[in-house]
């Protein structure tokens, strides 16, 4: 059976149990639909959050990332990973004995102000759109190649597929769901990884092999180092070494706190926490899912410069003088189909040359390569058999739709729950309730599919951004709201205000408005606007400080509120107050 023959199977299997999953625990309630009736176990809760986390830019092009660029690579690894560390120490087990539906909740009575529900709900739709843009481009890359579709059609596929489940089974189909899409997308990222690592280095672990030396064809030590290996490389085609890095200290050190804080601000992972019995729970799914995610955020690093060596060895040949367009390897070709790969003949040789760009030397590098392709190329560059390569093409899947059905949850529930049921029709019955957030994830959904269409860069830079919006905005609010009694409503908007405001206008500005200025010498402080969100999380603080001391006190019984959620004892049952 051939490579499409077999995605299709996969793929389709995969989907039918995602389905299948959604039709058996179909939302009835709205609890059903925001927080899967509060019963989860805390293992199958750390496994669904371990999937709703690592989405399409874990997946697909955070191993692109670090195989493009080597050691900076290396700020999405800390980032992503240490905001899981500080929402799961200092933000669930509190925000889980609080027992609100959604982060606006939270905010909303918090705040004791709806003022501040409508903006936590702006900031939360804000930062879910922009990060549902990288996994709907994502759920395109799969398609454009092991589909044979162009990307657009893929982008509607993925649509229709998310609508099903997400719409169908609020949290509760999602929950079941995502524990089976991290199944798959574990076990899609791993057998490639452990493949490699043994034809390479001859070690099953990919993280030992990632620092072992190379064999060669008759499986004896070459005396050379993966990592000592790469570097030679790198530096022949001049780039920079693969374990040296470019960025400067600041930037390197403002990426990954943006990155850290924005996990921890982000309202689709922070609900999460409310589908489990407990407090206690809370703290054990958070637990489990840090496990969960490691097991892929360790092997990223390996299987990253796996793929980058192979990438460039079968490129330029094992003399690196080029190889002949008409004998290049099959998975070049099959991926120049999708526009994702180009090839421009400058010196009229015939030959495929991948270097550092030099658009003055005859020379210079002919091989245009989108980096979010790297994962899903990696079975056929190391030409694995049929089936790893069907199975990464599943994962690929399943960790977009994952991360984008909880994404969607989020947009509904503030919608329907938050601007809705809390706002402008507070009389609505639970039915009408649940029918305005299937309403709204459907809507979602079409704004999502053409964001995925038009998207604004490569995945993780696009969910970077998203991270840095988060960090700005509702990071601060939380953290002030459960540690802060003397924060008031005035403090908290403005922060929320002025920090989503001066990030989101610094993004559009270097990436949209004027890309031409997006380099170090223009940027505030040499920060990047992957990292401007460490900048506009400061803002927030500092203008919600100052602001609360000029405004009116917070009233005594919702300090004693502030008090309570503090001492996280109890279950706190997801509740509307």
């Amino acid at each position: 059976m051939d490579v499409q023959a077999l995605t299709f199977l996969i793929v389709g299997l995969s989907f039918a149990l995602y389905i299948g999953i959604a039709i058996w625990s179909r939302a009835g309630s709205t609890k059903d639909f925001y927080v899967a009736g509060g019963g989860v176990h805390p293992v199958m809760n750390g496994m669904a959050t371990a999937a709703d986390w690592m989405s399409a830019a874990s997946f697909i092009s955070l191993a692109g990332i670090v195989s493009f660029v080597g050691y900076d690579g290396s700020v999405y690894l800390m980032g992503w990973t240490g905001g899981y560390v500080l929402l799961a120490l200092c933000m669930a087990p509190y925000l889980r004995k609080f027992g609100k539906f959604t982060v606006p909740d939270f905010i909303g009575e918090r705040y004791y102000s709806q003022a501040a529900r409508v903006v936590a709900v702006i900031c939360a739709i804000f930062i879910c759109f922009t990060y549902i843009a990288g996994q709907m481009r994502g759920v395109g890359v799969v398609f454009s190649r092991f589909l044979e579709v162009d990307v657009d059609t893929g982008v509607y596929i993925g649509m229709a597929v998310v609508f099903f489940y997400a719409v169908l089974g609020g949290m509760k189909g999602i929950t079941y769901t995502q524990v089976a899409q991290y199944c798959v997308l574990i076990f899609a990222f791993m057998v490639p990884a452990i493949f490699i690592s043994v034809m390479m280095t001859g070690h099953i672990i990919p993280q030992i092999g990632f620092g072992a030396e190379l064999i060669d064809a008759a499986g004896n030590n070459t005396g050379v180092y993966l990592l000592q290996k790469l570097d030679g490389l790198q530096t022949q085609l001049g780039f920079t070494e693969y374990t040296e890095g470019a960025k400067s200290t600041i930037d390197v050190f403002a990426i990954t706190a943006a990155l850290m804080v924005g996990t921890a601000g982000l309202p689709h992972v922070i609900v999460r926490f409310f589908t489990v019995p407990k407090v206690k729970d809370a703290r054990i799914s958070a637990g489990w899912a840090l496990v969960f995610i490691a097991i892929m955020y360790t092997t990223v690093p390996a299987l990253a410069a796996f793929s980058r060596v192979n990438m460039i060895e079968t490129i330029n040949g094992p003399e690196s003088t080029g190889v002949a367009y008409e004998s290049a390897p099959q998975w070049i070709k099959n991926w120049e189909t999708t526009g994702l790969i180009k090839w421009n003949d400058k010196n009229g040789d015939g030959k495929m040359y991948y270097a550092k760009g030099n658009l003055t030397d005859d020379s210079s590098n002919e091989m245009n390569i989108d980096r979010d392709i790297m994962v899903l190329a990696t079975p056929e560059i190391a030409d694995l058999p049929a089936w790893v390569i069907a199975l990464v093409a599943a994962g690929g899947l399943a960790a977009a739709l994952s991360t984008s059905a909880g994404l969607l949850l989020v947009i509904s529930t503030s919608v329907s729950h938050d601007l809705l049921k809390k706002n402008f029709m507070p009389d609505i019955s639970d039915k009408k309730e649940l029918f305005y957030a299937r309403t709204a994830a459907a809507v979602g959904i079409v704004i999502a599919g053409y964001f995925g269409i038009n998207p604004p860069g490569f995945v993780a830079a696009v969910v970077a951004f998203a991270f840095g919006l988060a960090a700005s905005s509702l990071f601060p609010a939380i953290v002030m709201g459960i540690f802060s009694k003397s924060m008031n409503k005035e403090g908290a908007i403005a922060g929320m205000v002025v920090g989503l405001g001066f990030t989101a206008a610094y993004i559009i500005y270097f990436k949209f408005i004027n890309p031409a200025d997006n380099s170090a010498e223009n940027w505030l402080f040499g920060i990047s606007p992957e990292g401007i969100g460490m900048i506009g999380m400061i803002l927030n603080f500092v203008v919600a400080i100052i602001v609360a001391k000029m405004t009116a006190a917070v009233p005594e019984h919702v300090q004693e509120m502030v008090e309570s959620i503090r001492f996280p004892k109890g279950a706190g049952t997801a509740q509307e107050h």
